[in-house]
């Protein structure tokens, strides 16, 4: 084999590097060329649009910054609130002028800094602070529930304290409010009306999860002359997996810890006229006694249904009143019969072990009853009776289907053609 091929490459190979480091020291050792020099201060060669020492700037008007007289140009501009957000802008062709093309923050403080150039291309630089005016109104979204560990169906609420209508400024809300859990999860938000968003994963919370919830809408414009105020964090602790299925064909209930059965127990539903929801239903609180009068539920007083008890060991899962708790007045009828006006009955010893071993967040399921489906929202978390392809549309991020322009741009952004 004839090896001087290899030799005359290596050769070539190497004096081209020395050819290159060569040109490198040259450059390097050339002290008089215009971009080796110190940046010096362009403060009389730019202008800005910033309101005057000790005013602040209407967050409603773009920031503008233009190059002074022909002799240099706007190489960059860096612009940064406190929090660390960059402004977005656009430079023209001509280094001559550049504005911003997003809002301004509320009530934010700015840095801009400020590349620039002379006609020989010596570099140029300046650094200016200012401040823009609070908002006049302000939106802030208030998270539930209370901080506290919960049972893995616990959806995550947020009331805000002014309505949002419009579709784009949903859209700014939503992506201000995070939900971020350990281990993570997938999970969407769903507007229930103008103020109230809940939060659910995909499938339940993973027990153990750390579940935090943080509002990043302080300044952030919304809508017109709407901004974004601050919102208080939450953070949850996730629990055991507690899933009670009251089936109300066979009367009896089954309570399953992280998918072992821990419990079996004779119940009674809602008879005729009164039958128990159907449906996922979340444990809302518990209260060791409650008072129960049928007219809570529209039932005359006097009438044949009309009734008044002191009720123990309630666990509420509606709040139109539907509790899992004690009736020892039923106690022949469990595990026979459904005899209840609604709610799912136990004897007393069953309705205190159920008390102590539930959390709120835990999930309560109701089958084969002849009632309806319960709501999915205004009576409790029904969260969980819509499927996760209905929930997402729910959320002001996601492309409506049924809108051609939408799934063209979709496919357009996600699948570019070549």
């Amino acid at each position: 084999m004839n090896d001087t091929p290899r030799i005359r490459t290596v050769l070539s190979c190497t004096l081209l590097a020395l050819t290159v480091t060569a040109g490198a020291t040259a450059c390097a050792g050339s002290g008089n060329h215009p971009l080796s020099a110190k940046p010096y201060d362009a403060a009389d060669e730019i202008a800005f649009n910033a309101p005057a020492e000790g005013k602040k700037a209407d967050p409603e008007k773009p920031l503008e910054i233009t190059a002074k007289g022909d002799d240099g140009r706007i190489t960059d501009v860096t612009a940064l609130d406190e929090s660390g957000h960059h402004l977005a802008g656009e430079l023209t062709a001509d280094g001559r002028r550049w504005r911003s093309t997003a809002a301004l923050a509320a009530g934010a403080r700015y840095t801009v800094q400020v590349a620039t150039e002379d006609e020989d291309g010596a570099p140029g630089a300046r650094t200016f602070t200012f401040e823009t005016a609070p908002a006049k109104r302000a939106l802030t979204a208030t998270f539930g529930p209370e901080a506290g560990t919960y049972g893995v169906g616990q959806p995550i609420t947020a009331d805000l304290s002014l309505p949002v209508k419009d579709k784009a400024a949903r859209g700014v809300v939503e992506r201000a409010l995070k939900v971020r859990s350990t281990p993570a999860v997938e999970g969407s938000w769903y507007w229930v009306d103008d103020k109230k968003l809940h939060f659910r994963p995909k499938e339940y919370w993973p027990t153990g999860a750390v579940v935090t919830a943080t509002g990043n809408l302080a300044g952030l414009k919304v809508g017109d002359k709407l901004y974004g105020g601050d919102s208080k964090p939450l953070k949850l602790t996730i629990g055991d997996r507690i899933e009670a299925v009251a089936d109300a064909g066979s009367h009896y209930m089954t309570v399953r810890r992280n998918g072992e059965v821990i419990n079996t127990i004779p119940v009674t539903t809602g008879k005729p006229g009164f039958s128990t929801r159907n449906g996922i239903k979340v444990v809302l609180g518990k209260e060791y006694f409650v008072r129960m009068r049928g007219t809570s539920i529209g039932i005359s007083e006097g009438s044949s249904d009309s009734y008044d008890l002191p009720v123990y060991y309630a666990t509420r899962v509606t709040w139109s009143g539907e509790y899992v708790h004690a009736a020892p007045w039923s106690v022949g009828s469990q595990g026979v019969e459904n005899v209840s006006h609604g709610c799912v009955g136990m004897s007393t010893g069953n309705a205190a072990w159920f008390y102590e071993n539930v959390r709120p967040g835990d999930i309560v399921r109701v089958v084969n009853s002849e009632g309806e489906m319960m709501d999915t929202f205004g009576n409790g978390f029904g969260d969980w009776n819509l499927d996760w392809d209905k929930w997402r549309k729910g959320s002001a991020l996601v492309a409506d289907s049924s809108d051609p322009a939408a799934t063209m741009d979709a496919k357009a952004r996600l699948r570019p053609s070549l």
